[in-house]
């Protein structure tokens, strides 16, 4: 089966994760995770990516990103990730894949749902059942967000900076949006598009995609397409 092409556009954020082989820990202790965002640091830096959201999971990563290049993120990717692997394999003398098959990533519509998936990122240890609040997990943006710890990794994306021009107000009303109890509505459909590796947005901004790439990027349902001959003879 061939790969699906990429959507790759410069100056649009993007979702992205990646997950280890068969569901396998990616990561056995601290070392192997401030070696991981050392790596990505390092890659998102030469190839001008900015890195707005991330969380570290026990076998899957997510990050929120936004390349200056069309190639940028998935050269950043490809740098990060094999040299991550080399130097994990090394240190747990271990040999063969790390990562379940090539990143996924998903356009997001910065305009409509950019914030939920800050939200989405940073909660997912919440959802996860490993902490009771994003911050208490560590390895992830929201203790920067919240004021609580600088973290150089971050660019924060304008929409965030929109929140408000005060950066004490703006950790306010991110961490009341963070803990919001209605924050799971959007969890399916982040989910779904991420897993399809489509855009994320409103009709407008889904148009506005197609003229640019010159090919459809709606989510359609799975399977093959309905002969309206046979649904005919059904109902005759």
């Amino acid at each position: 089966m061939p790969r699906q092409a990429r959507l790759m556009l410069a100056g649009y954020a993007y979702h992205v994760t990646q997950r280890g082989v068969n569901r396998g820990a990616i990561f056995v202790d601290d070392i192997d995770r401030q070696l991981f965002l050392h790596l990505l640091r390092s890659a998102f830096d030469k190839y001008h990516v900015a890195l707005h959201a991330y969380v570290l999971m026990g076998n899957h990563i997510h990050l929120l990103a936004t390349p200056t290049t069309p190639l940028g993120l998935a050269n950043a990717m490809r740098v990060q990730g094999n040299n991550y692997v080399q130097a994990f394999n090394q240190r747990h003398g271990r040999s063969g894949p790390l990562w379940q098959g090539r990143f996924h990533s998903s356009m997001i519509d910065t305009d409509a749902y950019l914030l939920s998936v800050y939200r989405y990122i940073e909660r997912n240890p919440v959802r996860a059942g490993m902490v009771t609040a994003a911050e208490d997990h560590p390895w992830s943006s929201a203790q920067g967000h919240l004021n609580q710890r600088d973290d150089p990794l971050l660019t924060p994306h304008p929409t965030f900076l929109a929140i408000s021009p005060d950066t004490e107000r703006r950790a306010t009303l991110y961490a009341q949006f963070l803990r919001d109890t209605g924050a799971s509505a959007d969890v399916p459909a982040i989910r779904a598009h991420s897993s399809r590796q489509r855009p994320l947005g409103d009709a407008a901004f889904l148009q506005r995609v197609e003229e640019t790439l010159g090919r459809s990027v709606v989510m359609r349902a799975r399977g093959r397409p309905r002969k309206t001959g046979t649904e005919e003879a059904k109902t005759t």
